[in-house]
């Protein structure tokens, strides 16, 4: 067996290879023997002695028997790290007797000595100075605190600040990955002789620091290291939950590189245990099953510190792991629904590390399980009756007149609610044809068009946020906000993207619960909303609620406001108390916080009540899947309105033609324009030929978007089949022509450009 420890950042020969000094295991006097390859082991590697001249960490290892050396003690919450100290080696200031808490030795090594400790030794070629800092401060967790923390041996007990020098970390590990091979393997070696020391008692916070400083080692990603690597998560992993509120917070405080660079790594070591390409580098999956849980739960502290930043440090997307789309997601799905959030490990536990793709396809699959389970029911049921079996019974069919569209569509779903999660078939009535996919396209996009067109009243159009909000006027059925939830649970599965311009905050509604509750009492969509949610709707009024909260002069006798908001409805303007005997309580400088929020509350939440209810009971009547519980807000719009984000390029590689060949003039010219269109121009034409102008979850690839040959005179202008993502174009002649004619009709298109 061998152990590769190649850094890519210093190839060395074998014959330069120093040997190591021995590590003292005094401390190491109880634990467990762990999978393969042991600390001792990797210690004794360390130490192997040297051979014909080799300092490279590229070179294979031998690793030998080792006797009488301990393994690594289980990790307990209760377990701290123990250091040894010499009196000898104190400075004089802290030669007293020690207290019940380590001293921490004093070390004064500034940045800007460092520095030039490193470019001397780059000069020179003699590295002895700044090995002996490598050394020393990677030995021990109070090395670690004595050179990084910003005052040795003051406590720095907060969650705003961990204490540590971060410029300083940054530089010492760059400098790090420059230094010769027998440097990187002492760091290396130090990590393990941290990690096997212990205290009795409870964790400090300076044993937190330490961890924080270790955990950003960039020579985490090399396999080599991955047997250090995964102990070091295993251990932050059993922290206790405060211990974990502070290092949530403290990698909160990274800057935006060194915080992506962590994301990086822990995904790198995710995929490489999952899919390693050389399996032999690393032990076998069966004796170190705790790599990936450890990982995943350290992944999530930093998941954690991005959801709580304002604005988040990087896009949510980047804690997607691409890798686990290749796994058997359902048997992850189908143990957590087994086992919840119990000590049994599921990446459902996780579900910020699931791409979009996955959870979509974990709530079609889950859908089309109920539905096949309830088709089942039926047919045994039919058989056992002995009545005819019509294979329809597998489908959701809908006919539907178009002048009827609303009407006769309301009425087939509210008849077939049984059958919502079946496999939607569309039949225009006194039409021939066989719904192949665009006609229950078409059903989609003119329902849609009509039932959101301001003159149908159910929906705002609020211009300055360019989205739709629900009308606040009060009938007696709410059962069209019904169909339009439905609607968008029916796109969702049945792979349909919707041209719906809902505001964020619609979507946190959506999710509030994500399950519906069994008490039909229970309140739904009642979802705690912030003025930014506000913003993003009503942005003129959130304005103005954002001067009243800054105002520095008197509120009440400026403003001469009370808790009493007035809304028109229908062309009446009513009042309403935003607490009780509201019209009679003046907002002041002391409570105009409370008025802001309960303004926020009963504009997003009360106002439009039950016309959201019956929205969200049509969404889930569809939808309803523990699955939900994995999205979040922004996910479940991607799914129903698809991706923002366009890649022309990719539609090229992905296009289909009919009568065209991708070699053709008048082809080679329209990749020429649109991939020279502005971002604009790309959302016209997306929108002109299918509908919307924006991608669906699994991408381009998942539009089938064809481009025809129509032959007519090179007057006309290009034409779309939206309902099957199909453009036209006739055989212009040059690329001036193309370009103007194509401008013209995607830059005109009304509505979805339906013939």
């Amino acid at each position: 067996m061998h152990l590769n420890m190649s850094e890519n950042n210093c190839p060395l020969e074998e014959r330069d290879r120093d040997r190591l000094p021995p590590i003292l295991n005094n401390s190491l006097d109880r634990g467990p023997k762990l999978p393969f390859p042991s600390y001792g082991s990797f210690i004794s590697t360390l130490n192997h002695k040297r051979e014909s001249g080799s300092q490279s960490l590229s070179s294979p290892f031998l690793l030998p028997a080792v006797k009488q050396v301990r393994e690594l003690p289980p990790i307990c919450p209760d377990v701290r790290q123990k250091h040894r100290i010499s009196i000898d080696v104190l400075p004089p200031e802290v030669k007293a007797r020690f207290v019940s808490e380590p001293i921490i030795p004093i070390r004064t090594k500034t940045t800007k000595e460092f520095q030039d400790d490193v470019e001397r030794a780059t000069i020179s070629g003699d590295w002895k100075q700044v090995h002996d800092f490598y050394m020393t401060t990677f030995d021990s967790f109070l090395e670690l605190n004595g050179a990084f923390k910003k005052e040795a041996n003051a406590p720095f007990n907060t969650i705003e600040d961990s204490g540590i020098n971060i410029k300083f970390v940054n530089i010492v590990y760059d400098a790090l990955l420059h230094t010769p091979a027998d440097t990187q393997k002492s760091v290396l070696k130090g990590i393990i002789n941290s990690l096997l020391r212990e205290w009795k008692g409870p964790r400090t916070k300076d044993d937190l620091r330490a961890y924080f400083v270790l955990v950003q080692n960039p020579q985490y990603t090399s396999p080599a290291t991955y047997v250090i690597y995964a102990h070091l998560l295993r251990q932050i992993a059993a922290l206790a939950e405060a211990d974990h509120h502070f290092l949530m917070h403290w990698f909160k405080k990274l800057p935006q590189k060194r915080f992506k660079q962590l994301v990086e790594r822990l995904q790198l070591f995710i995929t490489t245990r999952l899919f390693p390409a050389k399996p032999e580098e690393l032990p076998p999956m069966a004796k170190c099953s705790w790599w990936i849980p450890s990982a995943t739960k350290v992944l999530s502290l930093l998941n954690a510190a991005n959801s709580i930043s304002c604005p988040p440090i990087v896009p949510f997307t980047d804690f997607y792991n691409l890798t686990l789309d290749h796994i058997d997601f359902m048997e992850d799905y189908h143990t957590w629904q087994a086992h919840g959030n119990s000590s049994r490990f599921t990446f459902c536990q996780f579900p910020f590390i699931l791409s979009t793709v996955v959870k979509k396809a974990i709530i079609q699959r889950d859908s089309e399980q109920q539905m096949i389970s309830m088709a089942r029911q039926t047919l045994v049921d039919k058989v056992s009756r002995r009545q005819r079996v019509d294979m329809s019974l597998l489908f959701l069919n809908i006919k539907v007149r178009r002048l009827q569209l609303v009407s006769d569509s309301l009425d087939e779903l509210s008849r077939k609610r049984a059958d919502l999660k079946k496999k939607l078939k569309v039949t225009f009535v006194g039409e021939a044809g066989l719904d192949m996919g665009g006609l229950t396209k078409e059903w989609f996009l003119l329902l849609i068009r009509q039932i959101f067109h301001t003159d149908y009243g159910m929906f705002t159009y609020v211009k300055e946020s360019q989205c739709h909000w629900f009308s606040s006027w009060k009938c007696d059925n709410y059962s069209e906000f019904r169909l339009v939830g439905a609607l968008m649970g029916l796109a969702v599965y049945n792979s349909i993207t919707l041209d719906i311009r809902f505001p964020p905050c619609v979507y946190k509604k959506l999710l509030t619960p994500p399950i519906v509750p069994c008490d039909l009492d229970t309140p739904v969509g009642m979802a705690t909303l912030t003025l930014e949610d506000l913003q993003q709707i009503m942005p003129d009024l959130a304005h103005g609620l954002g001067e009243l909260l800054s105002y520095e002069g008197n509120v009440e006798e400026d403003f001469y406001t009370t808790f009493q908001v007035f809304q028109e409805e229908l062309g009446v303007v009513k009042s309403y108390n935003l607490k009780p005997g509201g019209d009679k309580i003046p907002v002041t400088n002391l409570n105009r916080k409370e008025y802001t929020q309960l303004y926020i509350d009963f504009l997003l939440n009360k106002s439009i009540y039950r016309q959201f209810a019956a929205f969200y009971h049509g969404f889930h009547s569809v939808c309803a899947s523990n699955a939900l519980m994995l999205l979040r807000p922004e996910e479940v719009e991607i799914l129903v309105c698809g991706s923002p984000n366009l890649d022309m390029g990719s539609l090229q590689r992905v296009v289909q033609y009919e009568g065209y060949s991708k070699t053709d003039p008048t082809i080679r010219a329209f990749w020429d324009v649109v991939l020279a269109f502005s971002l604009e121009l790309q959302k016209k034409l997306l929108h002109f030929t299918t509908g919307s102008d924006r991608v669906p979850v699994g991408g381009m690839a998942d539009l089938n978007f064809k481009i025809s040959k129509i032959d007519v005179s090179t007057d006309w202008l290009p034409v779309s089949h939206t309902c099957f993502n199909q453009i036209c174009l006739p055989p212009y002649k040059s690329k001036k022509e193309l370009r103007q004619k194509l401008t013209i009709a995607i830059s005109n298109a009304e509505g979805f450009g339906l013939e």
